[in-house]
């Protein structure tokens, strides 16, 4: 049972230090995550309340099924956004359909999620290379700053990559309300110093490592309090301030999603990149800070959790939720020892929805979005072309492909293309294997590149090591490798194929075996295979192909060449 329910395993062991530190990491967590879980809702086009609502029940559920003891699961930037993105093409925002649509969307994600972790499906979160999330990232992140400028100036603007919300924004210039920029300005530039200046100045001061932390996390919050007392004391709202307005004082409402298959059907693409990208997310930051602990994560039961969180953000008035980067490391940071500070966190964030709510009914609009824009613009990253375009050319074609299209069609456009380019690249180099011809280095059994390394041949043998499982895609190519090799070279009577990298060989490629050994044969060289792993020689026993082979299979490359070298001698 605890596989499935890890609750069950750290509970047992839950002591009163760990409940002292998860307490004190649940408050900074909740003071950060009010403003932040607003914020993400007027990002996916949702009302502020709904951030609240898939805030709660989905970390208590992560709490009981998910494995890592610090990741915090709610809103988180990109998933936003990616809501938006879909929900834009089919329901118009601020109509009660639009709603529906995202708790449908919620409950589709946690379905897919909950399946690839039941049928132990995580590695399919594998083929999103991470050159290319990084690439997808840094393009939301534009994206995403971009977008909330409308909120900063106080106009009207719409679109979902760069150039459609560049050309709104450009169109709508004219209509700035000055006060709601001022107030955005302002809120932006303090955020961004509270991130680069605060810290060293309070440590000049003389400030505690451990204050000063909870003092720059908290930044947010104070610029929360104070716009929102600037809107209040000074009638901004009257003057055209776009303000949160009327929040719902209560909890997370029972809701159900719609079973159209209709709507479901246009949903399912998105819902499904969505989960993809936030399981990745998740995984990522999550593997990383229990690395720092030495503890375990599981990727298929984190899909259970994240499946969970999900569908329970569907059935409490919320939407696509997953484990986000920043509020992890808070976490983290703050001292989190289990989930149970997931637990109170969502606690706090419960207690935020009964009886703070009142308190944000001025908060400007303007304030949410300057915590949008400074939270995403730390994840813009274009090192990462600097460093892929140095290191691999497939990789950087990759990456700048994710970012143009994100930047110029859309995040389902861009994520789409990213995994197409990488799994295309992918193909293509393993369609085409390293094929080294070795020697051995003298006094040495060790048989290395010809090209590279001053080593020892036989006139009459070859030996070619493949450095690359086979498969369907690449086994013609080793056919005309060794064909080529072989023709050009009369004097070749055997020909070694050294299987120390090779992992699988698949029907296809089996049958191109017994191709080789057949032309082989009839131009009278012998075909031998050495260092056949275990695993592959129990598939080749299981063939007619060992028993056909012209020549012998060696335990050694070493024992391969000194038996060849003895016969010819």
């Amino acid at each position: 049972m605890t596989n499935y329910f890890p609750i069950l395993s750290w509970g047992r062991s839950y002591s009163r230090a760990a409940l002292s530190n998860d307490l004190m990491a649940a408050l900074i967590v909740t003071i950060m995550l009010i403003p932040q879980s607003l914020a993400y809702a007027l990002l996916a086009g949702l009302p502020a309340e709904a951030g609240l609502y898939a805030s709660i029940v989905p970390i208590l559920l992560y709490t009981v099924f998910g494995t890592s003891r610090a990741l915090a699961v709610g809103p988180v930037a990109v998933v936003s956004l990616m809501t938006a993105a879909a929900l834009s093409n089919i329901v118009e925002q601020g109509i009660m359909g639009y709603g529906v649509a995202a708790l449908s969307l919620a409950g589709l994600s946690g379905v897919i999620l909950l399946s690839m972790g039941l049928f132990r499906l995580g590695f399919v979160a594998n083929f999103l290379s991470h050159p290319v999330i990084a690439g997808f990232i840094t393009a939301s992140g534009i994206i995403i700053a971009t977008s909330q400028l409308r909120h900063i100036f106080g106009i009207d603007a719409h679109g979902h990559n760069l150039l459609d919300l560049a050309g709104s924004l450009f169109i709508h210039l004219s209509q700035i309300d000055w006060i709601t920029a001022l107030i955005g300005i302002l809120a932006t530039g303090f955020l961004f110093w509270v991130r680069k200046g605060l810290k060293p100045l309070l440590t000049r001061l003389g400030v505690g490592a451990g204050l000063t932390g909870v003092v720059v996390k908290t930044g947010p919050v104070f610029v929360v309090v104070a716009t929102t007392l600037a809107v209040w004391a000074f009638g901004l709202d009257e003057k055209g301030v776009q303000i949160v307005g009327t929040v719902p004082q209560s909890l997370p409402p029972f809701t159900l999603p719609s079973f159209s298959p209709d709507l479901l059907g246009q949903l399912l693409l998105p819902a499904f990149l969505i989960s993809i990208i936030g399981f990745v997310e998740s995984i990522s930051v999550a593997q990383t800070l229990a690395a720092k602990k030495r503890q375990r994560i599981d990727p298929d039961q984190e899909l259970i959790g994240l499946g969970a969180a999900n569908i329970g953000a569907s059935l409490t008035g919320g939407f696509p939720v997953t484990g986000g980067f920043s509020r992890s490391v808070v976490n983290f940071d703050a001292g989190a020892e289990t989930p149970a500070a997931g637990a109170f966190t969502a606690i706090g964030l419960a207690i935020a929805a009964l009886a703070l709510t009142p308190l944000i009914y001025f908060l400007p609009k303007a304030t949410l979005a300057a915590t949008i824009i400074v939270a995403v613009l730390s994840l813009v990253d274009f090192s990462i072309l600097k460093r892929s375009w140095s290191y691999s050319k497939a990789d950087f074609a990759a990456v700048l492909t994710t970012i143009v299209i994100t930047l110029g069609i859309g995040v389902e456009a861009g994520v789409s293309a990213g995994v197409g380019l990488s799994l295309l690249l992918h193909l293509y180099k393993s369609s085409k294997p390293h094929i080294a011809e070795v020697g051995q280095v003298p006094g040495t059994e060790h048989f290395r590149n010809i090209l590279r390394h001053e080593v020892i041949t036989a006139p009459n043998v070859v030996t070619l090591r493949v450095d690359e499982s086979l498969y369907f895609a690449n086994a013609r190519f080793l056919e005309d490798k060794v064909q080529a090799r072989v023709a050009g070279d009369k004097a070749i009577r055997h020909v070694i194929l050294q299987c120390a990298a090779i992992n699988e060989i698949d029907l296809s490629a089996l049958e191109s075996l017994e191709a080789i050994n057949e032309r082989l044969r009839e131009m009278h060289v012998c075909l031998h295979l050495s260092e056949v792993k275990g695993p592959v020689m129990d598939r080749l026993k299981k063939a007619h192909f060992l028993s056909e082979l012209s020549g012998q299979v060696f335990l050694s490359q070493f024992e391969a060449a000194s038996f060849l070298n003895e016969k010819v001698t």
